[in-house]
């Protein structure tokens, strides 16, 4: 992959978070076991999220980055992550959300962390 940073724009279709991105050849891609879960504590403020909203990202913090994952394992081809919540809240529970294989469209390989920043559409 030749860029640090990427972006997604992620939408509501049929129920689920999906995003298409026509460099990848992903099209309706889902977030699935835990993603969802994550993702929607992340767009609550926004107004119209289920129209579509930004996720820029990294394997590398940025400035203003909201959300840091923490891998912890592979499991059926893609990567379970953890969400830490120095950021955003400031509990104790444990927040999990699996990544597809899709992930290494945009990584040569799973990250250790993945740095996330969500914002409304513009």
């Amino acid at each position: 992959m030749n860029n640090s940073i990427m972006k997604i724009h992620p939408y509501k279709h049929e129920g689920y978070w999906v995003f298409d991105d026509k460099d990848t050849g992903l099209v309706k891609e889902p977030f699935v076991c835990g993603m969802p879960e994550i993702i929607d504590l992340h767009v609550d403020y926004m107004n119209n999220a289920n129209d579509g909203f930004t996720i820029i990202f990294s394997d590398s913090p940025f400035p203003g980055h909201n959300l840091t994952l923490k891998r912890l394992r592979e499991e059926h081809n893609g990567n379970w992550y953890k969400m830490e919540f120095e950021v955003l809240l400031n509990e104790s529970d444990e927040w999990e959300g699996w990544l597809c294989p899709a992930l290494l469209k945009y990584f040569d390989e799973a990250p250790d962390r993945i740095y996330a920043k969500f914002e409304e559409k513009k």
